[in-house]
């Protein structure tokens, strides 16, 4: 957080992705983690505010996660994910798809983070 506070990292979100999180935080598995934390709100209204994308042209597991994928290639973005199966290297289309955790990493051995 202290990243974007300091815009050394940016987030981009559009419509349909802010509507998504905003959801999926509020689902019973996340409650006993604390979620929604207090920090959501104000991380999706730092966001670079894109609009929704185009349709993504590749198949994808869950069709709903098209759009993190097509808001990424729009906007240059790396998408960062827990789910990376989700996101099958042959559907990314030169989108960077990352864990967490190599995020991090690579936040950590670089100079300019994106």
């Amino acid at each position: 957080m202290d990243w974007v506070l300091e815009g050394q990292v940016q987030i981009v979100a559009c419509p349909s992705i802010a509507a998504e999180y905003r959801e999926v935080v509020h689902r019973e598995k996340f409650r006993r983690y604390g979620f929604p934390p207090v920090w959501l709100e104000f991380m999706i209204e730092e966001s670079l505010q894109l609009p929704d994308p185009g349709r993504w042209p590749h198949p994808l597991p869950d069709p709903k996660d098209a759009a993190f994928l097509a808001l990424a290639k729009s906007s240059g973005a790396w998408l960062v994910t827990g789910n990376l199966k989700h996101f099958p290297r042959d559907a990314r289309n030169g989108v960077t798809v990352l864990s967490p955790a190599d995020y991090l990493s690579s936040l950590e051995e670089s100079e300019s983070p994106r």
